[in-house]
């Protein structure tokens, strides 16, 4: 089923929450100097290690969680991925965001079964990392065409190899054409706009598609649908 926190943060008319993790408290000082700035965005927290990340995540209830995926093991977690799994347990309506130096095909694996909803290279401009957190909270997975192609070249060899497949679940349920080719465009790390544009279609129907494939999924994020529908062999990939 599709989270509808960000809809619910939108209706309130407020800030976006934002709650800053990393064990390096002048990357968390960057962030949150860049993050002010932005009318529409409030840092309700930081925290320096996966355990207080999870205390923090608890009482504040974030609508997202900007994480360092390398972080050193503390608090009874282990690094940002443990970290993000953990906070999606007690606080499934919080959006999750990596943020990390990382190109690594697997550690981008892990952050998506993790249940992560984007991957953020730190790198990346500091007015990108606003419009990033938005476009989370909208709804949208935030994975560039190229990470996203990593990912699905990684899991599709894990798919082949048999190791992701030890628990297969119930049938796939069935996906009508439309929803799979939104389900193809959203592998190729395709946000909302480009989708309407590439089939002719508006935005607000996208949503609908997205919504209707998560829901008939029983799935969070957008790239776990994709994640499963490999898995399932739902999409044609190479």
């Amino acid at each position: 089923m599709a989270d509808t926190r960000a809809g619910t943060a939108a209706q309130r008319g407020e800030p976006i929450r934002v709650l800053l993790v990393d064990d390096h408290a002048l990357m968390r000082l960057s962030l949150r100097t860049v993050l002010e700035t932005e009318p529409d965005i409030e840092v309700v927290g930081e925290a320096g290690d996966g355990g207080e990340a999870l205390a923090k995540a608890a009482e504040l209830l974030p609508d997202l969680v900007l994480l360092d995926v390398k972080m050193p093991a503390r608090g009874g977690i282990g690094g940002g991925i443990e970290a993000a799994a953990a906070i999606k347990d007690i606080a499934p309506s919080a959006r999750v965001v990596m943020l990390t130096m990382s190109e690594d095909e697997e550690d981008l694996y892990e952050a998506i079964k993790a249940g992560a909803s984007g991957y953020l290279l730190k790198d990346v401009l500091p007015h990108e990392i606003a419009d990033s957190i938005r476009a989370v909270v909208g709804g949208q997975s935030l994975i560039s065409p190229p990470m996203a192609a990593k990912l699905l070249t990684e899991f599709a060899t894990m798919v082949r190899h048999g190791e992701d497949r030890k628990n297969p679940g119930p049938p796939a349920p069935r996906l009508t054409d439309r929803e799979l080719e939104v389900l193809k465009l959203i592998a190729t790390g395709a946000n909302n706009s480009k989708i309407a544009k590439t089939l002719f279609i508006s935005e607000n129907t996208v949503k609908n598609h997205v919504r209707n494939i998560l829901e008939k999924l029983q799935l969070h994020s957008r790239m776990e649908a994709v994640m499963y529908a490999v898995r399932e062999k739902i999409l044609d990939l190479p």
